[in-house]
């Protein structure tokens, strides 16, 4: 991909399995490091990812029909089976309300696991990508020593980066667009919020009212996509509780408000005030676009989320070369 492009073509696709892969690790240690990570080809592929999957789930609902690969079909049964571990995983029974430290039971069968759920995944010829791959997705799910999970801690944007990855080795294509963000990506959703409420887990580094959410982001750039020249929907109705009963199933947007309403109390505009601020915009179109200015501004270009980022040879720090 890049800046808005494509996702790999199948010819792309083949150029890593010559490579040699190798483990992520941190290359922004310090804030002027992050002029690296602005030129680095790690970056243009991944918001070129984004931009390409908001582009293309535009108009699109939820519930529309698409595609269905193998590979979308087996990263459906990765996140089932971190679902059943949440089950297996009971919280335990502690003085302090939040943090539940069954979590890190949990988190501890996914660290010894991942590389190989990530095998059932991709094809044999590339097993040698597992390790590599594996990474982005442990640091997915929320960090297991504070118990906390956010956007600015980069939980949310490792799963985007374990997604790209997976296209830049040619296991995800063109047309599984729609079935990455509408299955797999609001699958790996549904699980983060069962984490969350099943141990009471911190949102991370939380800017409170002035955020935009405690955990998410990508799936409001992508919701609001979805509903943009939707024939009756205008952003002033995400804060009618009743247009988002009737609506959620269908667009992603509507279900993460759903989940706000579900985990807080009080008025909206006091605990969600950046939405709230959102819901005057005129158009979805207006809406989108501000969001994605917002993404690249608080997450993307900035320090405390962008150094948690890990670098290997699917997103590397190198500047971009083309």
């Amino acid at each position: 991909t890049g800046e808005g492009g494509q996702l790999c073509s199948p010819e792309e696709a083949i150029a890593p399995l010559c490579q040699s892969f190798m483990i992520p690790k941190k290359e922004i240690n310090m804030v002027p490091d992050m002029a690296k990570w602005k030129r680095s080809q790690a970056y243009a592929d991944y918001i070129g990812f984004i931009l390409t999957l908001n582009e293309g789930i535009k108009g699109k609902k939820l519930t529309c029909e698409y595609k269905v690969s193998e590979p979308i079909e087996k990263l459906m049964e990765l996140l089932d089976t971190l679902d059943r571990w949440i089950d297996e995983t009971p919280p335990v029974s502690q003085p302090s309300r939040f943090g539940n430290k069954a979590f890190r039971t949990w988190y501890a069968k996914l660290d010894q696991e991942a590389e190989n759920l990530v095998k059932t995944v991709i094809p044999e010829h590339l097993a040698e990508a597992a390790a590599e791959v594996a990474v982005y997705l442990k640091e997915s799910v929320g960090n297991s020593t504070r118990i906390d999970y956010g956007t600015v801690q980069g939980h949310e944007a490792a799963f985007a980066a374990f997604l790209c990855c997976l296209c830049k080795i040619g296991v995800l294509r063109v047309d599984d667009q729609l079935a990455i963000v509408f299955k797999v990506f609001n699958r790996y959703l549904e699980v983060m919020r069962k984490l969350q409420k099943t141990y009471r887990m911190e949102p991370a580094g939380s800017q409170g009212v002035w955020g935009l959410d405690d955990f998410q982001f990508l799936p409001f750039i992508w919701g609001s996509s979805q509903l943009i020249e939707h024939p009756n929907l205008e952003p002033r109705h995400f804060v009618d509780e009743k247009v988002v009963n009737e609506n959620h199933k269908d667009y992603m947007f509507l279900e993460c408000i759903l989940f706000i309403t579900e985990m807080k109390t009080g008025p909206f505009a006091e605990h969600s005030n950046q939405l709230w601020n959102i819901s005057a915009v005129p158009s979805w179109s207006k809406v989108n676009q501000g969001l994605i200015r917002m993404y690249k501004a608080e997450c993307l270009e900035k320090f405390p989320v962008i150094q948690h980022f890990k670098f290997g040879s699917l997103l590397p720090i190198q500047p971009v070369t083309s």
